[in-house]
């Protein structure tokens, strides 16, 4: 009887502990200052000329324009180092320096003033690069190329330039759909937090692929079991871990769904759990999915509507990780291509693409419901938004 009474008072000790900790955390977050950086698409018509950049308010979600942080050609998504100095981006284009491949470009970052300044560009070994993530050690730099179903790495210099790739890994075969998926489309690609796995949906194979990774090198090698099946014509795109590294969650864009995951971080195996729709039962029209992204809490899944133009807001069950829905909210424009909720989990940024906006919405903690704050920022063909804290 004293065993157990000793116990339980370790265990709420413990529990009173981490949510001191988590408190303490969340309010630094919403006491810091931020700068966030704008992906956009610059061709065929568009109106932005690069990478744009605002600062952030945490504690009111007020942004503050700072207007065209680099001029750079389709920097679709970007990525920042950990010791947020550099910025990384892709060049979303087929015939970088007149070859099948598009461009991976390097930039220093000034905090104060968030501009960005080139340092130097690499040919991303595949067509249509569309994802790039920074290894959490911050010496690599890791790409998804969508034309060329590949993936490639990147090596980082003391400066912040990038190497020739230090590893490339063709995928080949086909999924279902003949028009969409006649080959491989790698379009995303993500990493563990410990960094020895990297997660790649690859959209034309409708696979969910794992690779260890070795970060001294630089180097892929596929994981034993290597993938894990999505449904025949789903199109995988992109990948969230939950915050407790049980779970993971796939959007599937031609099929409009979710897919929950258990998952195991000491071998990489993956299992399905569920497939949820994102879309409304009533809804008839024509959509494809975009982004997903799990709140900092854990309590709450996001993903993106192309069609329906909206946020499906999903519960997250603890302990099985499984999807109950919860709400979609229209995004207030066209085409929500992406969306970036903020570090301290207040606000939800969504990028609208064919209406040149962002919206900032207000999540609800307890119910993680969306609110429009009456915030929105103009910026021409937004795709990738990504926070950087500067105090």
């Amino acid at each position: 009887m004293q065993t157990s009474r000793c116990y339980l008072q370790v265990v709420i000790r413990m529990l009173l502990l981490t949510f001191l900790a988590t408190t303490v955390a969340s309010a630094a977050a919403a006491n810091g200052k931020y700068i966030f950086y704008v992906g956009t698409y610059t061709q065929e018509g568009n109106k932005s000329k690069g990478i744009y950049a605002y600062r952030f308010d945490a504690a009111t979600g007020q942004s503050t324009p700072l207007g065209l942080a680099a001029e750079t050609t389709n920097p679709s998504f970007v990525a920042l180092h950990p010791n947020g100095r550099f910025l990384y981006a892709v060049n979303e284009l087929q015939n970088y320096e007149g070859k099948n491949s598009g461009g991976v470009s390097a930039f220093s970052v000034d905090r104060a003033s968030g501009k960005l300044t080139f340092l130097n560009e690499v040919r991303s070994r595949g067509g249509d690069p569309c994802y790039i993530v920074v290894d959490k050690a911050g010496k690599h730099v890791l790409v998804a190329n969508y034309t060329g179903g590949s993936v490639a790495v990147f090596p980082i210099d003391d400066s912040g330039k990038l190497g020739e790739a230090s590893a490339f890994v063709q995928h080949t075969g086909h999924g279902a759909d003949p028009k969409r998926q006649e080959g491989p489309h790698g379009h995303s690609i993500d990493l563990s937090p410990d960094n020895k796995f990297a997660f790649v949906d690859d959209l034309g194979l409708d696979q969910l692929l794992v690779y260890n990774f070795d970060s001294s090198k630089g180097t892929l090698t596929p994981n034993d079991p290597p993938f894990v099946k999505l449904d025949p014509g789903a199109g995988p795109r992109h990948f969230a871990l939950h915050p407790s590294g049980k779970f993971g969650y796939v959007v599937a864009e031609m099929a409009s769904t979710v897919t929950a995951l258990s998952v195991d971080l000491r071998s990489g195996k993956l299992q399905r759990l569920q497939t949820i729709s994102t879309l409304p039962a009533d809804f008839k029209g024509e959509n494809d999915d975009a982004e997903v992204q799990v709140h900092p809490s854990g309590k709450f899944l996001y993903a993106s509507n192309r069609g329906h133009d909206s946020i499906a807001v999903f519960a997250i069950d603890p302990s099985k990780g499984t999807l109950t829905r919860v709400d979609d909210v229209l995004t207030q424009g066209k085409t929500p291509r992406s969306f970036e909720i903020d570090p301290t989990g207040n606000f939800l940024l969504a990028e609208n693409q064919k209406s040149d906006n962002i919206v900032v919405f207000r999540i609800d903690q307890t119910t993680g419901r969306l609110t429009p704050t009456g915030k929105v920022l103009e910026v021409g063909s937004p795709v990738c938004v990504k926070f950087l804290r500067v105090d």
